[in-house]
This record gives structure tokens, C-alpha cells and sequence, in this order.
């Protein structure tokens, strides 16, 4: 009885037919295998091919860049080694400035091969790149306007570099500050003033740059004699202390022209002043002037030239004493009729007689 109630309680098997139709089914997911597998097969192959090719073209690019850097290095290190090397070039503005650039140029390719590596896979996919393109511009223009000062330092900086409008080692102007370079950057410019202190800098906030260290600097000193002094005694002088000067060293080095006496700068009724000014290297003109100015103070008491300078203020004779400077100020206690009590209060003094 219980087994014939538990045979009519258990399900009954499925028919034979749905064996025929599961057999239907695997013969048409493999018919749909094989009629698409040549697809799957050809865009699995584009992006393997599209990825190896931006990843060899990434690697040559940079293992380019990287040896053209080394090679700027080695041929600045070159330089450095010669007579006028450490008056031309600074290595180590030279190996920032061409490591700044490097990393710029790096960063730029991998962006762009690897960026577009990615729409091309994504393309494989059959993905329609439109919104995302779209998408991508309206954040790009949104991120630009939030961040336009950090862009406009990074456009600013690279420019700097890329232009050597300064280095490290360079002493420069830039408007909000000055002092000597002592790091460059592509957002922030170290400069370090006279004092010791840092100064962080934005290259975006620079407006324009006087750099102090190319070229060559002048160093003008003025000498002031007395009116009654030889003037060609006095050129004598100053020129066998420029004569001898560009003989010692370093100011032969430093010097890089003849020291010039220009002439007469001013004449006044009790001196006159001579300009001596010369050429010299760059940054070097405040030790070359305070040299100059030593020699010739030395040179000149030797030769019992006096020189002047300006006098303080003198007055013909001793001025009278101020009688009233040791009088006090009359007290409106003493006298409340005396004219200093009058003009002191408006109240008019009680008459005492009444």
C-alpha cells in the first residue's frame, strides 16, 4: 500500500522526445559556434596585434628619448671638462633642464599611443565611441576651466625649459621675486634669495624674467677726488691698478675685457667723480666692483691723492641758546587772572572783592 502511494506521488518521467530536443539544442549552439568563431578568432587577433604594436612603438619611443637625454648629459659633461666649460655650461641645469624634458615628452607619448591603442580595442568590440568621445571633451573642458592655474603653471614651465630662459645656478629677476635658482620645475621655480630664504614661485604667475646670469655682467665704480686733483695723474693711476688687476688671478678670469676709465661722471665745487667700468663674467660684477674700489683707495693714498665723499650738513656758527627752552609753561593755579589763565579756559576767573 505505502509503496504504490509513493509511486503515485513520484514524478513521471519525461518523454523520450526531449532527449531529441536537447540534442537539437547543442547542434545549434554549435552551428553558432562555428559560424562565428572566424569572428571571435579575427578580433582577438586585431587586438593582440593593435596591443604588441603600441607597446613595441611605446618602448622604442621612450628607449629613444631616454638615449638622446643620456647623450645631451655626456656631451654637457664633455663641455664641462674643458677650459671655458664651467664658465659656458652647469651641469646640473643642464641634466634638470634635460630631464624635465624627457619626462614631458615620455608622458606625452605614452598618452597618446596608449590612448589611442584603447579606442582601438574598443572599436574592435564593435562599441560605438561617440558618447564616449563626447563625454571625454565635455570632462576635459570642465576639468580645464577648475583647473586653469595649475595648467597655465605646467604650459608656463614647460615653455621655460624648453626655451633655457633660465637654469640652475642662475640668478634672476622674476617680478614677484629674485635670488639664484636652485631648482626648476614645471609647476614651481626654488629661488633662494640674499638673505638665505625660499622662494616658491609659479611659473604661471611669472610676467617676465631678467635673468642676471647670461651674457655678461658690468661692474661701474665711481671714484671721487678732490676738484684740485690731476686728472691725467689720476687716470695714471687707475690704469696701472686696471693693468695689474687683469693680471692676478681669478680677476683675469673674471674680467673678460679691459677695465675702462670712462672719464668725468661729475664735477661739483668740491669734487668730482671718475667712472671706471669693465666687462666681467656673469654674476661676477659685485666682487669685481668691491675689488676695484679696494685697489684703487689703496693706490691712490700711495700716490697722496685724496678721494671725497659727501659731507654732513655744517652750519656757519653755534645758534643762540633759546632763552624760554628751560622756562616751564605757566600753571593756571598760579595767577587766575595772568593772561596764560585767560587764554587757557574760556570760564572767566570769579571776581575775588565780592
Amino acid at each position: 500500500m505505502s509503496l504504490s502511494a509513493l509511486m503515485a506521488a513520484a514524478p513521471s518521467p519525461e518523454p523520450i522526445g526531449s532527449l531529441d530536443e536537447a540534442a537539437e539544442r547543442a547542434g545549434n549552439a554549435a552551428g553558432w559556434v562555428q559560424e562565428n568563431w572566424s569572428t571571435w578568432l579575427n578580433t582577438g587577433l586585431r587586438i593582440i596585434l593593435i596591443a604588441t604594436i603600441a607597446l613595441v612603438l611605446r618602448y622604442v619611443i621612450r628607449r629613444a628619448l631616454t638615449n638622446l637625454i643620456d647623450r645631451m648629459n655626456r656631451s654637457a659633461q664633455a663641455v664641462e671638462g674643458t677650459a671655458l666649460g664651467g664658465l659656458l655650461v652647469n651641469a646640473e641645469r643642464r641634466r634638470q633642464r634635460s630631464e624635465a624634458i624627457g619626462s614631458v615628452l615620455r608622458s606625452v607619448t605614452s598618452f597618446l599611443i596608449l590612448g589611442t591603442a584603447a579606442l582601438m580595442i574598443l572599436g574592435a568590440f564593435q562599441i560605438n565611441l561617440a558618447p564616449l568621445l563626447a563625454s571625454a571633451g565635455v570632462a576635459g573642458v570642465a576639468l580645464g576651466f577648475g583647473a586653469r592655474n595649475l595648467v597655465t603653471d605646467f604650459l608656463s614651465g614647460v615653455f621655460m625649459i624648453l626655451e633655457d630662459q633660465y637654469g640652475v645656478g642662475d640668478t634672476i629677476d622674476a617680478g614677484v621675486a629674485s635670488g639664484e635658482v636652485i631648482e626648476v620645475g614645471l609647476r614651481v621655480t626654488k629661488l633662494r634669495g640674499d638673505n638665505g630664504e625660499i622662494w616658491y614661485v609659479r611659473n604661471g604667475e611669472v610676467k617676465r624674467i631678467g635673468n642676471l646670469s647670461q651674457g655678461w655682467s658690468t661692474a661701474g665704480v665711481d671714484v671721487t677726488v678732490r676738484p684740485t686733483e690731476d686728472l691725467d695723474r689720476v687716470r695714471a693711476v687707475i690704469t696701472d691698478v686696471a693693468e695689474a688687476m687683469t693680471k692676478d688671478e681669478p680677476w683675469a678670469e673674471r674680467l673678460w675685457g679691459p677695465v675702462e676709465i670712462l672719464g668725468l661722471d661729475a664735477v661739483l665745487l668740491d669734487s668730482m667723480t671718475v667712472r671706471v667700468s669693465a666687462k666681467t663674467m656673469p654674476g661676477k660684477a659685485l666682487s669685481v666692483e668691491r675689488e676695484l674700489r679696494w685697489r684703487i683707495k689703496r693706490a691712490l693714498d700711495a700716490a697722496g691723492i685724496r678721494m671725497v665723499g659727501p659731507r654732513p650738513a655744517e652750519t656757519d656758527g653755534a645758534a643762540a641758546p633759546d632763552p624760554t627752552a628751560g622756562m616751564a609753561a605757566p600753571s593756571a593755579f598760579a595767577s587766575a587772572t595772568s593772561p596764560q589763565s585767560l587764554a587757557a579756559t574760556p570760564i572767566p576767573p570769579p571776581n575775588l572783592s565780592k
